[in-house]
C-alpha cells in the first residue's frame, strides 16, 4: 500500500509538471500575439531557449541553493522511492522557468539574445532559488522569525509572491535598464501606438496559461493526500473575477480582457487553499482592475515600456495576492484562518526586495560588461531577421 501511495504521488506531481510545462507555450503565444510581427519568431525562440537554460541552471545550481540537495548521485539512488524527488524537481523547475518567461514579455523587441540567456542562468540559478528556499524550505530562519513575531509564518501556497511577484519585480529593473523601444515615446510627449500583432495568438496564449494554471495551483499540494478541491474552485472564481473586472475597467479592450483572468490567477495563488470562493472572486476582481489601471498608468504617464505589462500583471498582482491571503484567508472573511496579515506583508516586501536587488545586480552587470540592447538598425529591422535570419511571415524572403 505504501508503494502504491508513493507511485500515485509521483503520477500526481508529474501531471502537474506537465501542465505547468504546457503553460510555457502560453507565455510564448501571449508574447507572439502582443509584439509586432517582426519580433514573433524571436518570442518563440526565447521562451524555449530560456526554458532549456533554466533547466541546466536549476538542476546544477538552483535546486541545491533552495533545498540543499542535488542529483549528482548514481541513477539507482536517484530512482529510489519511485523517483518522487525527481518529478518534484521537474515540477518546481517549471515554476523557476516561469521567471525568465515573465521577464521575456517585459523586455521584448529590443533585448539581445545571448545576454538574456546569461541573465536567465543567473536568475534561475541564484536569485529565484534564494527566495524560494527562504519561503518554501525555511532557509536563513526568516520564516521562523515571522512565526515568532506574528504567530504564523508567511503563507504562499502556489507562488503569488515566490514566483509571480518575484518575476514581475525582477522584470522592472531589466525594462528600465533597457529603456523604451525606439520611437515609442516622442520628444513632443506623443506616444507611438504599437498595437498587438495578433489578437488570436494573444488569446490562445492566455487560454493555454489559464488551463495550465489549474495544474500550477492544485498540484502545488505535491501529494495526493493533500489535494484540495477548494484550490480549484478558488482558482476558477479568481479567474472569473479578473476577467470581468478587466472587461469593465478596460472598456472591452481584448488585450485587457485576456490578461484579466491571468491577473486573477496570479493573485489567488498564495491563498487559494485558505479563502472562501467569494473572497477569491473579490481578490481576482481587484487584481483585474489593478492590472488595467497600472498598465495604463505605467505605459502612458510613467512611460515605462513594459511590452506585455509583466510588472503590473505579475509584480503588482502577485504582491496583492500575497497580502490578500492575509485578508481573505482570515476567519472574519470566511477563510480557514491560521494566517497573519503582518506576516503576509513582511513576506511580500521581502520578495520584492530580493527581486529588485538581484535583478539590478544581474542586469546592471550584464549591461556594463556586454550590453543588453540591440543596436538601432537591428531593432528597426526586427529581432526575427536580425537574430534568427527568418521572419514569421516569409513574404520578404520568398518574393521574387
Amino acid at each position: 500500500m505504501e508503494q502504491i501511495k508513493v507511485t500515485n504521488d509521483v503520477l500526481f506531481i508529474l501531471l502537474g509538471a506537465i501542465m505547468v510545462l504546457a503553460m510555457h507555450a502560453g507565455f510564448a503565444f501571449l508574447e507572439v500575439g502582443t509584439v509586432r510581427k517582426k519580433n514573433q519568431v524571436n518570442a518563440l525562440v526565447k521562451i524555449l531557449s530560456d526554458f532549456a537554460v533554466s533547466t541546466i541552471a536549476y538542476f546544477f545550481v538552483g535546486y541545491t541553493v533552495a533545498y540543499g540537495s542535488g542529483f549528482m548521485h548514481g541513477a539507482d539512488e536517484l530512482a529510489a522511492s519511485s523517483g518522487y524527488e525527481l518529478v518534484k524537481f521537474f515540477f518546481l523547475l517549471t515554476f523557476a522557468a516561469a521567471i525568465p518567461a515573465i521577464v521575456s514579455g517585459g523586455i521584448a523587441e529590443r533585448a539581445r539574445f545571448v545576454p538574456q540567456l546569461l541573465a536567465t542562468f543567473l536568475i534561475v540559478g541564484l536569485v529565484y532559488p534564494f527566495f524560494e528556499g527562504i519561503v518554501w524550505n525555511g532557509n536563513l530562519g526568516f520564516q521562523a522569525w515571522l512565526e515568532a513575531t506574528f504567530g504564523v509564518p508567511f503563507h504562499d501556497f502556489a507562488g503569488s509572491v515566490v514566483v509571480h511577484a518575484v518575476g514581475g519585480w525582477i522584470a522592472l529593473p531589466a525594462v528600465l535598464l533597457l529603456g523604451a523601444r525606439r520611437g515609442r515615446y516622442q520628444k513632443d510627449g506623443g506616444i507611438a501606438a504599437h498595437p498587438p500583432s495578433s489578437i488570436p495568438f494573444l488569446a490562445l496564449g492566455a487560454w493555454i496559461l489559464t488551463v495550465g494554471w489549474f495544474g500550477f495551483n492544485v498540484m502545488s499540494a505535491q501529494r495526493m493526500e493533500a489535494i484540495n478541491g477548494l484550490v480549484a474552485l478558488n482558482s476558477l472564481m479568481a479567474m472569473v473575477g479578473g476577467t470581468l473586472a478587466a472587461l469593465a475597467a478596460g472598456r472591452n479592450d481584448p488585450g485587457f480582457v485576456h490578461n484579466g483572468p491571468l491577473a486573477g490567477l496570479v493573485a489567488v495563488c498564495a491563498g487559494s487553499d485558505l479563502m472562501h470562493p467569494v473572497g477569491a472572486l473579490a481578490v481576482g476582481g481587484i487584481a483585474g482592475a489593478l492590472f488595467v489601471h497600472m498598465f495604463t498608468l505605467a505605459q502612458n504617464r510613467w512611460k515605462i515600456d513594459d511590452v506585455l505589462g509583466v510588472w503590473p500583471l505579475h509584480g503588482l498582482c502577485g504582491a496583492w495576492g500575497g497580502i490578500a491571503a492575509g485578508i481573505f484567508g482570515s476567519r472574519a472573511l470566511g477563510g480557514i484562518g491560521g494566517i497573519s496579515l503582518g506576516a503576509q506583508v513582511a513576506g511580500t516586501v521581502a520578495g520584492i526586495a530580493v527581486a529588485l536587488i538581484g535583478s539590478a545586480i544581474v542586469y546592471g552587470a550584464i549591461k556594463a560588461v556586454v550590453g543588453l540592447r540591440l543596436d538601432a538598425e537591428q531593432e528597426f529591422e526586427g529581432a526575427d531577421l536580425a537574430l534568427h535570419k527568418i521572419s514569421a511571415t516569409a513574404e520578404r524572403e520568398t518574393s521574387w
